[in-house]
């Protein structure tokens, strides 16, 4: 249900009550919070809702009750979630008023799905109102209450507890929520529960809590209390509203012009749930005049982070599982420094992550704090480990890598090097841009078919462009024994042999991004050309230092012949595109590879950077200066470890589950037309490249090519031809060019039109769509556990902003 928003207005309070246990008195409260809101605001405009009714519904007071749902029915979440949200609407379009929503027992106590209410109100984010326990045992159930909810993304506005002469735990209450600076409130305790039925009783109990103000302690009266919640709901509205002009004062954005920026050019986010951040409506000068009225509209709305956070969400924003896993390791490590020691978290990352990758090279993890500082450690291991074979003295000679054309492996100096001069780099002074990058073949969809595009420039080399049925057939290592393969191969070696041969020039690393060029312009590089590209540069030492020794013995195959092989999958790995790594798609095993981003399930940030045992070993020496003397304060940080940790297994139980079977279904129909096709491939790649054949034979057939984006969707956009250039989907991600007659790339304006169609029109529903564009190129990303019916919305909201 991530497109249900968290609701909030100006001239609207509504609060849960959340208690710490069953019989902690949260209707009484309530009632006695509902009639001082009526007598300060002296309108009918009070309302008191539980929306799953577990007893009698007429223990409330005073209030207008509404009652949404029974217990005993077979209901399920998003059916409460639905109706709740829209009866708060409904409450809150009646103007300026006051509403409470009740839970049932504490915290954790199920709702008929058997969901814990903490976790299945979280979507909406009401503030809270929190009774604690009076009772004997009440100060441990309850301060492990409000951690519960503290720690699920609650604001508790209010604390209220019974005052109890035998335990006096109103006395520790205050003076720990004192510390938390929560508004709290003590009245005296009720009549006996014989009592609490007889309503002359409760009367009177009522008048006399109203009035009800210890002198022995600090608590706030019944209505101090409300009026400070009514300041809190101010001061968060204003501070809300306030944001965006006081940061367009203070805060200095990445990859962002700031001359021309507006402050209402700046998305407010409240809050993050799911696949959705809960952002601050953006309206037009003439619904701001509006939203004081009567009919005043939610001030935040549901806006579905199509980026994943700049591709790092993938198992939804807020998740108890992450957030869990992060207080565990916060409480029992917080940092420890990681030089010569270890640590539980860390040691089962390195065992988990090598077992998820499923390379044999894969022996030893290097951690460092993200993608950019985990690329420069894998360029280092690389070229360091070539340099030691070959002999070869840096003074004297630069070394280089190859890569491929619009690539991008971080911002870092080091890693800004490892890519060609670019609108990212070009103008840093330092910036050097140390390699020769090869302009690959790409894959699009148009007009319901698949397209292999080769670069004018290379059409004499390389040949026209290719037409394909299915987006499986291009994966398929069939492929390799086609007319493409072999001019890629000639190609590729011709090119090698000049630079080295002629221009005498010195690579100590291939460095590629698997599939697909993210920064670069979201571009799919055909796998064909990846995969030959890998396997020429493993057969080809004697191109890059003719004079090398043989290569040492290598019984298990898994040491590095040619140059290294750097992946970078910092993007496009741990199932993004489907499967637990984007290597196996294209069948090549690096040497090296760095994964982050959904390593920790989009919560903190880490890096995994993975080398073979080869590699390793070529910082092994009696000198210190020939280790890899790069680190960092928080390597390894607890953590982020014990997160990825819990990420891991979490992507890999959805796997495990058939948790994406359904989409899979649907992009199977292009699989099984070449299913005949992957027998003899094994002879056939053994004949095409004899170094590599049987490493490449062993990587089994094609993985199922496959997204979250439907068959049926992603064609339309592919015939939407008036505006989209080329289209294609992997995993969860979706990638639409958009047709732009100067020709595109990064400072083309071409999508910005779509951006901001899909961030200002709002549906009927209330929710828009945030996403990021790169040039004439807007693409989109769901997390890897959205839910299929959110997905359609999506595409449709899609095809109505493109008219496909």
């Amino acid at each position: 249900m991530s497109r249900l928003g968290a609701t909030l207005w100006r001239n609207f309070q509504v609060y849960q009550v959340f208690g710490a246990n069953t019989n902690v008195g949260k209707t009484i409260f309530s009632t006695l919070l509902c009639r001082a809101a009526k007598e300060r605001s002296n309108t009918d405009g009070v309302w008191y809702l539980k929306p799953v009714s577990t007893g009698p519904f007429d223990d409330a007071d005073k209030c207008q009750q509404q009652e949404l749902l029974d217990m005993n029915q077979n209901i399920t979440d998003e059916t409460i979630l639905s109706r709740l949200s829209n009866q708060i609407k409904e409450n809150a379009s009646n103007g300026p008023g006051f509403m409470l929503v009740e839970t049932a027992g504490g915290p954790h106590s199920p709702a008929p799905s058997g969901t814990s209410q903490a976790d299945l109100f979280r979507a909406l984010r009401l503030p809270l109102i929190f009774v604690a326990d009076w009772r004997l045992g009440g100060i441990s159930t309850s301060l492990s209450s409000f951690e519960a909810l503290r720690s699920r993304g609650y604001d508790i506005d209010g604390v209220a507890v019974f005052r109890d002469a035998k335990y006096q735990n109103h006395e520790y209450f205050q003076q720990y929520f004192a510390k938390q600076r929560v508004p709290f409130t003590t009245v005296s305790l009720p009549p006996s529960l014989s009592e609490s039925h007889d309503h002359s009783s409760m009367a009177n109990f009522y008048l006399a809590a109203e009035s009800d103000a210890s002198a022995n302690d600090a608590s706030l009266s019944i209505s101090a209390f409300a009026e400070a919640l009514a300041e809190r709901h101010e001061a968060r509205v204003n501070r809300l509203e306030s944001m965006a002009s006081e940061a367009h004062q203070r805060i200095w954005w990445p990859f962002t012009q700031h001359q021309g920026l507006d402050s209402t050019d700046i998305n407010v986010i409240d809050s993050a749930y799911g696949d959705a951040f809960q952002t601050l409506t953006r309206r037009s000068s003439s619904e701001t005049e509006l939203a004081h009225g009567p009919s005043e509209q939610s001030l935040l709305q549901a806006s579905l982070d199509g980026s994943a956070s700049w591709w790092t969400q993938g198992l939804g924003h807020a998740n108890t599982g992450l957030t869990a896993a992060a207080a565990y390791a916060a409480g029992r490590y917080g940092h420890v420094m990681f030089a010569g020691s270890i640590h539980e978290p860390a040691l089962s990352l390195a065992e988990t992550l090598i077992g998820t990758l499923r390379n044999p090279r894969a022996q030893k993890v290097f951690y460092t704090d993200n993608g950019s500082a985990g690329m420069e450690v894998a360029v280092k291991m690389g070229l360091k480990a070539a340099c030691v074979r070959y002999g070869w003295n840096v003074e004297d000679h630069d070394v280089e890598i190859i890569g491929l054309r619009n690539s991008y492996h971080g911002d870092t100096m080091g890693a800004m090097d490892m890519s060609e001069p670019s609108v990212y780099n070009q103008k840093v002074p330092w910036y050097r841009g140390r390699g020769f990058w090869f302009d690959a073949p790409t894959v699009t969809m148009r007009k319901g078919t698949w397209i292999v595009e080769k670069p004018l420039s290379l059409e004499g080399q390389l040949g026209v462009n290719n037409e394909l049925a299915s987006i499986q057939q291009v994966f398929d290592r069939s492929r390799d024994l086609t007319d493409d393969a072999a001019a890629y191969e000639k190609y590729i070696r011709t090119t090698l042999e000049t630079l080295t041969q002629d221009e005498k020039r010195r690579f100590g690393a291939l460095v590629m991004e698997p599939v697909v060029l993210g920064a670069g312009g979201m571009k799919l590089v055909d796998p064909l050309f990846q995969r030959i590209l890998a396997n020429v540069v493993r057969s080809s030492a004697s191109v890059f230092s003719p004079a090398s020794p043989p290569p040492p013995a290598d019984p298990d195959g898994t040491s590095w012949t040619g140059l290294p092989i750097v992946h970078d999958e910092i993007f496009t790995g741990l199932y993004r595109l489907g499967h637990p790594t984007s290597s196996s798609l294209i069948h090549v095993r690096p040497d090296i590879s760095a994964h982050a981003k959904l390593l920790t399930g989009g919560l903190l940030p880490l890096c995994a950077t993975v080398a073979s045992d080869s590699i390793y070993e070529a910082f092994l020496s009696d000198s210190k200066t020939d280790a890899l003397l790069h680190g960092h304060s928080y390597t390894a940080h607890p953590i982020g470890c014990s997160v990825a940790n819990t990420s891991l297994q979490m992507l890999a139980e959805l796997d495990e589950e058939c948790a994406w079977d359904n989409y899979k279904s649907d992009w199977a129909r292009g699989k099984r037309l070449f299913s005949e096709i992957a027998s003899g491939i094994k002879d056939a790649a053994s004949s095409a490249f004899p170094s590599a054949s049987s490493e490449t034979a062993s990587l089994g057939p094609t993985p199922p090519i496959w997204s979250v984006w439907s068959t049926a969707f992603v064609s339309a956009l592919s015939h939407a031809t008036t505006r989209v250039d080329g289209v294609w989907a992997m995993g969860s991600v979706l990638s639409i060019s958009l047709k732009d007659e100067q020709g595109g790339g990064y400072t083309s304006n071409a999508a910005k039109a779509l951006q901001q169609q899909l961030l200002m029109d709002k549906t009927s529903s209330g929710w828009n769509i945030h996403s990021r564009v790169l040039g004439n190129v807007l693409y989109l990303m769901t997390s890897q556990t959205s839910k299929e019916e959110d997905v359609r919305a999506w595409e449709q909201r899609v095809r109505e902003a493109l008219g496909a």
